[in-house]
């Protein structure tokens, strides 16, 4: 707003300007400005940018923040003073507005360092702004009056109308910078560096001193989650996701009790508003009832995963976003390109400095007042004071005091000089008669003692200044732990959490597909982000983005919303390679495509024939019956064949021969089971999340049919299908290959009965969340297992006077039989317990379950490819041709 008024300036002053412009224009192409103008442009950029919009290196602070910290220093009495009365007395040093003053007065104090606040300074978390100045109050924190000011080390300059005196820079002896953050847009450059935690940045000074490596990353005030992988030490280029912090309240309800940096409450609803209406999510309603902390709820309608709401929001919404960091700052009045290492180097070694300099000014002063004092002492001791009785003039009075030392100055640090003389005279008679030796020699032996502390300290600066950090972090460091959590996050796919908004309809004779046909025939629901893939009666296959009406081919046989990198979707297919070609049979999937180009599934010969053709999501194999035609003396006319029995190829292959011969039809004979292999799943303990690529432990190889169970803290057990948007809670305790008939064992603490009892029981409800333990607010979970036969060994308390218990092992299959998942369960002990710890299970070998003779699950790359041959039908296998050449869309 500041560049804008200055820039409106800058044309009323110079009407011309405009009008010169045109005229040139006219005249040439292109104009050089000469005279004046030449340099003003720069001449403003350099002021912008050195006097608004980047911070000092040394002190951290732009010019409107500092002169804001010496107007408080200057008004500082030990009380609040009026924001108005601080931004008024600003203005001595500030040549702008006092609205700008005060927006950067609250700035600071939102920030909680070095601003004492009273009243209403506006929230952070909600976005409300501060009360108008005349209202609030401010006076400077313990932390600021400590760590910025040193009058006697400051460099003073003249302020910009010539009446006073300001700081060229103040003596920070902290990173304040990296603490505060700071950004700013200036002329041809800008600048974001982001605030980082106070601890840290003590830490990581200390080791600096020592010498040690040290890795800074961002801490906001607005908590939330964020992932600083790519964070490039804060300079240009590098990247920062942040993301809130969502949690599932119940099955209907999430709870958002953190938000990203950048963000306020206000604004996160709204986009998960313009979000719900534009079809990406859906929800009920939302409330915020955020007052000290943020608490945003946001209710689900019935039948709405919250698992894959939560990763819509992020994907939708404002509940995550990136921040890109930009470390500029000003030295010597240029600006410079730095990391946050490099910032936070030349911070500490600066106030390594000033902390010198601090202590070489306290030496000088304690060696003078060690001076004067011992004057003193000779001065009282030796009645020198006598020596002036008789003399009448000022000269004699200075010689006779000067004349009645020289004896006792043998062991004076320095020479007596005549300012020295006439500090003895102004003693006053009431001092000189109630002067003690014995006080005056301890307050001599005090200075010593503090002057050799002194030197001390200067001959171990580092080790001064490592204290002294030290000392920061103990005083001002103990509520200033980090808020931001720092997580790597996972890749959100849109199209696999987009809410299906919309419903796509298809006109198979014609060839249309698309959103607006609502009189032909309905196929699924679809997001406007989602790609479909189509497969037409000729052999041919399009992926196209879904749209209101597109044209993709007549006579079309499939058409469904395509998932990239699916390997599990395998199409099987039987066609007719051109006019009296031969029949083939060939099984494919579909993972990466170039969008609306059209495929061959055959040899693309001219009246190609897809005389059957289905889509198995889980690589479904079924059995058809191949009827020919009766053509001459062909003696078999009907025979089947099994899906199984050809390899899964690409969708270039041209698949296997089925017979040359005419064919009549083909039937469906008999649905078949999944030829692919089960799928193993993988859990990343970094990023909370399932996987198939192999990244953390894995959990097992599951099917369709398999169940994953969790167990968290809070005493609740599920088993669940598996899916790969799964959250899970930080209080999770058990997260596993569920088997139906494994028993789960659990020791709880039963908060009414004030004892702990034991229990096995197995999951009744699959899908459904449990909670097996009593549900008294004081009861919890100690132990589970999911052992066959565990043992656990109880160490009891020892009573006062009395020998102390053996511990005691319990097998819990003995010790209690399988119940329901509601039963109290058994006593375990009514000794008072010290811990319970789990022990090696007792061994047990598990029946093995007999497998059906008729069922073959079978690796998906490496599938038979003999088809039964008949008479006169021979089958060859053909190779699977790749896309090379052919730019992938995915």
């Amino acid at each position: 707003m500041e560049e804008n008024e200055e820039l409106n300036e800058a044309h009323n002053d110079n009407p011309n300007i405009d009008g010169q412009a045109s005229e040139n224009t006219q005249d040439d192409a292109l104009t050089k400005v000469t005279g004046m103008y030449k340099d003003w442009f720069l001449d403003y950029a350099s002021y912008v940018i050195l006097e608004r919009a980047v911070p000092a290196i040394e002190d951290g602070f732009k010019p409107v923040q500092r002169r804001i910290m010496h107007s408080l220093k200057e008004l500082d009495d030990g009380r609040y003073n009026k924001v108005a009365n601080v931004v008024g007395h600003t203005m001595q040093y500030h040549p702008h507005g006092d609205a700008s003053i005060a927006d950067a007065m609250v700035q600071i104090g939102q920030k909680d360092l070095l601003i004492d606040t009273q009243g209403n300074w506006g929230n952070i978390l909600t976005g409300d702004r501060a009360a108008a100045s005349r209202y609030i109050e401010a006076r400077l924190s313990k932390f600021a009056l400590e760590v910025v000011f040193s009058p006697k080390i400051t460099e003073w300059q003249q302020s910009y109308d010539g009446r006073k005196k300001e700081p060229v820079n103040l003596p920070v002896k902290f990173p304040l910078l990296l603490a505060q953050g700071a950004e700013g847009i200036a002329v041809g450059l800008s600048t974001k560096i982001l605030p980082h935690n106070f601890n840290e940045l003590i830490d990581a000074s200390i080791k600096h001193l020592q010498g040690k490596r040290f890795k800074l990353f961002p801490d906001f005030p607005t908590s939330g989650i964020i992932d600083v992988t790519n964070y490039n030490d804060g300079m240009r280029g590098g990247k920062i996701r942040v993301r809130a912090k969502i949690a599932q309240q119940d099955k209907n309800t999430l709870v958002i009790n953190e938000i990203p940096y950048g963000t306020n409450t206000s604004s996160l609803i709204d986009s998960i508003l313009k979000a719900n209406d534009k079809g990406k999510i859906k929800i009920k309603k939302i409330e915020d009832n955020t007052a000290a902390d943020v608490e945003i709820l946001v209710h689900l309608p019935s039948g709405i995963s919250p698992d894959k709401t939560i990763d819509a929001l992020y994907a939708f919404t404002a509940c995550e976003s990136s921040i890109s960091p930009l470390g500029c700052i000003i030295e010597d009045n240029k600006p410079l390109f730095i990391g946050v290492t490099e910032m936070l180097q030349r911070s500490t070694d600066a106030t390594v400095d000033l902390l010198k300099q601090e202590l070489e000014i306290q030496l000088r002063e304690l060696e003078e007042q060690w001076h004067f004092a011992s004057l003193e002492r000779i001065f009282i001791e030796n009645r020198i004071y006598r020596d002036i009785e008789e003399e009448e003039t000022w000269e004699g009075v200075i010689k006779a005091i000067d004349k009645g030392l020289a004896p006792h100055t043998k062991n004076l640090k320095r020479a007596v000089t005549k300012d020295d003389i006439i500090r003895l005279t102004e003693i006053r008679i009431k001092r000189i008669s109630k002067f003690d030796l014995g006080k005056a020699q301890e307050n001599l032996d005090n200075l010593e003692q503090r002057i050799a502390e002194v030197k001390y300290h200067l001959a171990n600066l580092v080790d001064f200044a490592i204290n002294y950090f030290k000392k920061l972090k103990d005083t001002y460091g103990k509520e200033r732990g980090r808020k931001s959590e720092i997580k790597i996050f996972d890749d959100i796919e849109a199209t696999k959490v987009v809410i299906r908004n919309t419903k796509l309809y298809v006109n198979r004779e014609e060839g249309f597909v698309g959103t607006s046909l609502k009189r032909d025939e309905y196929v699924t629901d679809c997001s406007d982000i989602d790609d479909i893939i189509v497969f037409t009666k000729d052999g041919k296959m399009m992926v196209t983005k879904v749209d209101s009406k597109t044209f993709v081919g007549k006579n079309i046989i499939h058409v469904a919303v395509f998932k990239k990198k699916d390997k599990r979707t395998i199409y099987n297919m039987i066609y007719k390679d051109g006019k009296g070609g031969a029949t083939y049979i060939k099984r494919f999937n579909v993972t990466s495509i170039t969008r609306d180009k059209p495929y061959d599934l055959g040899t693309g010969k001219p009246q190609t024939d897809v005389l059957y053709f289905s889509a198995n999501p889980n690589g479904e194999a079924e059995v058809v019956t191949v009827n020919l035609r009766q053509v001459g003396s062909i003696k078999k006319l009907k025979w089947d064949i099994d899906f199984a029995d050809v390899l899964i190829k690409g969708r270039a292959s041209k698949g296997n021969i089925v017979t040359k011969y005419s064919v009549k039809r083909i039937e469906l004979k008999e649905k078949g089971l999944s030829t692919l292999k089960p799928r193993k799943i993988w859990f990343d303990d970094t990023i909370q999340r399932l996987n198939v690529d192999e990244r953390g432990e894995l959990l097992g190889e599951f099917t369709s049919e398999d169940r994953l169970l969790i167990v968290s803290q809070k005493g609740v057990a599920k088993a669940v299908l598996p899916e790969l948007t799964m959250h899970f809670d930080d209080d999770m305790v058990v997260l596993e290959k569920w088997n139906s008939k494994k028993p789960i064992s659990a020791i709880y603490w039963e908060g009414e009965k004030e004892r702990y009892y034991v229990k096995r029981f197995s999951i009744e409800n699959e899908g459904k969340e449990e909670i097996f333990i009593s549900e008294h607010p004081k009861s919890y979970l100690e132990l589970v297992s999911t052992d066959w036969r565990p043992v656990v060994e109880i160490e009891f308390n020892k009573p006062r006077g009395k020998d102390a218990k053996p511990n005691q092992n319990i097998d819990l299959e003995s010790f209690i039989s399988i119940k329901g998942i509601k039963a109290l369960g058994n006593q375990l002990t009514s000794d008072k317990v010290k811990n319970i710890n789990q022990l090696d299970p007792l061994p047990y070998e598990e029946p093995k379950e007999q497998q059906p003779n008729d069922i073959e699950v079978v690796d998906e790359e490496r599938v038979s490819s003999n088809v039964e041959s008949k008479p006169n039908d021979k089958i060859n296998e053909e190779d699977d041709k790749g896309d090379e050449g052919q730019t992938k869309l995915f």
